[in-house]
C-alpha cells in the first residue's frame, strides 16, 4: 500500500515504514507524531482512490525520527567585473525526518500479496 501527499510545494510518494523528509516543524520531539493531511492518490494493492484535488478523511500518520535535518549547503556568489563588487552567501534548509506509522484512507479495498501471487 503506498499513498502519495502534498508537502510545502512537494508531493511525495510514502509507503507504511518508510523514512523521509519533510518540511521543518518548528517544535516536533523524537517520537512525536505529525499527521499529514492532504493525500491526493491511495493504491491497495489493486484498488486506487484518486482525489479531486485530495480525498476527504484520508491521512498518513508519521513518527518524528530526527527534528532537525540540514541540507547541503547552497552557496551563492555575486560578481560584477570592473566594479569591485563580490558578494558571497549561503543557505543550508532545515528538514525534519520521519516514519511513516499508519496511512488511513476511508473505502480503500487492501489486497495482500501472497507468496502464490508474487511467483
Amino acid at each position: 500500500m503506498f499513498a502519495i501527499v502534498e508537502d510545502g510545494s512537494r508531493q511525495i510518494r510514502v509507503e507504511e515504514g518508510a523514512t523521509f523528509r519533510i518540511d521543518y516543524r518548528d517544535g516536533a520531539e523524537p517520537g512525536s507524531t505529525v499527521t499529514l493531511g492532504r493525500v491526493l492518490l491511495a493504491n491497495g494493492g489493486g484498488d486506487s482512490v484518486i482525489g479531486a484535488p485530495e480525498i476527504s478523511g484520508a491521512s498518513v500518520e508519521a513518527e518524528v525520527v530526527d527534528p532537525l535535518v540540514k541540507g547541503q549547503k547552497l552557496e551563492v556568489q555575486k560578481f560584477r567585473r570592473r566594479k569591485n563588487v563580490r558578494r558571497h552567501t549561503g543557505h543550508r534548509q532545515k528538514y525534519t525526518s520521519v516514519k511513516i506509522s499508519k496511512i488511513t484512507v476511508p473505502g480503500l479495498k487492501i489486497v495482500e500479496k501472497t507468496e502464490d501471487s508474487a511467483k
